[in-house]
Order: C-alpha cells, then structure tokens, then sequence
C-alpha cells in the first residue's frame, strides 16, 4: 500500500470572507449546467450547422431583398451562442449572489488549522474561543485540551465530498450533528497534503459531488 504525507502540526486555514464566497460561487457554477462551449450538445451544434449552412448558401445564390432572411439566420445563430454563454453565466452569477447575500462566513474558520492523519481530518482552534462549542458544526466532537483545542473528524465520518479549481468541499456526520469544511487549494504552497485528503475522502466516497440529503437530521 503507497505511503501518503500527513502533517506534523495543523495549518493555519486563513479563509478570507472574498474566498469564502468565491468557493461557494464555484461550487454553485460547478453544479450548474456549463454556460461555455462545451456545454453546448451535439444536438444544438449540428442544428446551428444546419442553419449557417443554408444562410450562407442562400446568401451566395439570392440576391436583393430576399437576403435579409438569411442574414436574420446568421445573427440569430450569434445571438443564441452569446444568451447560451455570457448570458446564462451572467444568469448564474445573479442566482448566486440572491442565494449568498444574507451569508457571512462563520467567525471560527477565521482563526482555525487544518491537518491531516491517517485517521481524519483534524481541526484546531486557539483555546481563547468561548463560543467554540457552541457551534452546531463542532458540538459531539472529542476536544483535545492544550494550547489549542483539536477536533477530529473520521474519514468515516464524511458523507459527501466534491472540488473545484481552487477548493475541496465535505461534508459530514458525526453523533447527530451536521458540519461542512472547505479546503483552499493554495494550501499545498505550505505543505498541506491536498493528494492526501483525495485519496482518503475516495476511499469513503468514491463518487464527488454533495449530496445533503444523505446527512441525517438532527434528533
């Protein structure tokens, strides 16, 4: 079985408010249909083919007034790449900030460390924080006492994972209660051991992709 790095000492997340939006941005995006070219179908390009073929061959064969419908099919075909494209990204942008407007960033993941051990993720926090453990995502965790107050969370603890470019996003269970963590990528610049995580959280979880529902309610 490969080896894989673990750290010695948590890492400091250093989450700001922006990047915090941003990752939920990008895993909005991500869970959106694609607003780029790719994401247009077969389909949708053989259909637009079609068209500009028949625009361009009416264009080379008619003359005078009759071209205009076969200039109104060009546009028609430009018009819908860019509502396909910049408009619907344009679309998802505006869904997504009516989503996060109310949103602020939990004052903990301010302050928090990341570490990785074969056993779970582990989460620290400076012992100066009286409202740690009231937290709903830190309440039924095993509390490590010391200069820091270290948290735990199995690998058989997550539920659902997925990333993007720039995050890796869990969630998990643990006792009845429901917690989420995002893990900036930048993070492997200090050594953090991002192929790590991946290859834990595939093993739990082979499939990405958040799945909520899989989470039980809280008694």
């Amino acid at each position: 079985m490969a080896l894989y790095p673990y750290t010695l000492q948590p890492i400091a997340l250093n989450l700001t408010e922006a990047e915090f939006h941003q990752a939920q941005y990008e895993l909005f995006a991500s869970a959106s249909p694609s607003f780029g070219l790719s994401g247009i179908k077969m389909k949708e390009w053989i259909i637009m083919a079609v068209v500009v073929a028949l625009a361009i061959a009416g264009l080379v064969f008619v003359s005078g007034y009759s071209t205009i419908i076969f200039w109104v099919m060009l546009a028609a075909v430009v018009i819908y790449l860019l509502v396909r494209t910049l408009g619907f990204k344009w679309y998802v942008k505006r869904e997504f900030d009516k989503q996060v407007a109310e949103q602020q960033m939990p004052d903990e993941m301010r302050q928090m460390k990341l570490g990785v051990q074969k056993h779970g993720l582990v989460m620290a926090m400076p012992v100066n924080q009286p409202d740690l453990m009231q937290n709903p995502q830190m309440r039924g965790m095993q509390m490590r006492a010391g200069s820091t107050q270290q948290a735990v969370v199995p690998w058989s603890a997550i539920k659902s994972w997925d990333e993007t470019d720039d995050y890796i996003f869990m969630m998990f269970e643990m006792k009845g209660q429901q917690g989420s963590q995002i893990i900036p990528k930048r993070l492997k610049a200090q050594k953090f051991p991002l192929d790590t995580v991946r290859q834990h959280l595939l093993e739990v979880i082979p499939v990405k992709g958040l799945n909520p529902e899989k989470l039980q309610p809280p008694a």
